[in-house]
C-alpha cells in the first residue's frame, strides 16, 4: 500500500473510531473491520503463535472498545490500538510464563495446524517469512513488522513500543540486514 493510500486509511479509521466513541455502533463496526488484519499480522509476529493470533486480536479490540470513550484522535487509531495489542501480547506472555504447562504433548490446535496440505499458493512463502523473522531478536522483529509489513511510519511505530526514533531506525535497518544475510546464506 502506498504512502498516501495509508495516509488515507487511517484518516479514516481514526475517523470511525472517534464517532465510534460518540456511539456510533455502525461505525465501530467498521472501525473493527479496518483495522483487523493489521491488528492479526502484528500479534501474531510480535507473539510469534499464529494460533493464539485470533485471541489476542480479539483481546486488542475488546481493550480498545472497552477504552475508546478516552480516545482523543492524537495520534492515528491504529497506533493507538497497535499500542494496546503490543500490551495485550505482553500481558498474555506474562500470563502464559505465570500458568504451569499441565502436559508436555502437543495441543490438538497444534496437531490441526500440522494436518494441513502444504501446497497452496503462498503458503511456503509465508512460512519462510515467519521462520526467517523469528531469527531476529524481539525488538527488531517487532520493529521491522511495524515499519516494513504494517506501513507504519518510524514516528508511529515509535510511539507503539515505546522507544525513540532513533532507535526504531536503527533496528529496521538491522533487522534488514541480518535478513538479507540470511536470505543470502
Amino acid at each position: 500500500m502506498t504512502h498516501p493510500d495509508r495516509l488515507l486509511r487511517d484518516a479514516q479509521a481514526t475517523r470511525l473510531a472517534l464517532a465510534a466513541r460518540d456511539g456510533d455502533t455502525d461505525a465501530a463496526e467498521r472501525f473493527v473491520r479496518s483495522l483487523h488484519r493489521d491488528v492479526w499480522r502484528y500479534v501474531a509476529h510480535l507473539s510469534r503463535d499464529p494460533q493464539a493470533a485470533d485471541d489476542l486480536t480479539q483481546e486488542t479490540f475488546l481493550r480498545a472498545l472497552g477504552a475508546l470513550r478516552r480516545f482523543r484522535g492524537h495520534s492515528s487509531a491504529r497506533t493507538w490500538l497497535l499500542t494496546i495489542a503490543r500490551r495485550a501480547v505482553a500481558d498474555n506472555g506474562r500470563h502464559a510464563a505465570a500458568r504451569p504447562r499441565l502436559y508436555a504433548v502437543p495441543d490438538w490446535e497444534t496437531m490441526a495446524e500440522r494436518a494441513q496440505p502444504r501446497g497452496l499458493p503462498g503458503f511456503d512463502d509465508g512460512i519462510a517469512l515467519g521462520q526467517l523473522l523469528d531469527t531476529l531478536p524481539e525488538e527488531r522483529r517487532e520493529a521491522f513488522v511495524l515499519t516494513q509489513l504494517l506501513g507504519l511510519r518510524y514516528t508511529e511505530a515509535a510511539r507503539v513500543s515505546g522507544c525513540p526514533v532513533g532507535t526504531v531506525r536503527s533496528r529496521v535497518a538491522r533487522a534488514r540486514a541480518a535478513l538479507i544475510e540470511d536470505l543470502e546464506g
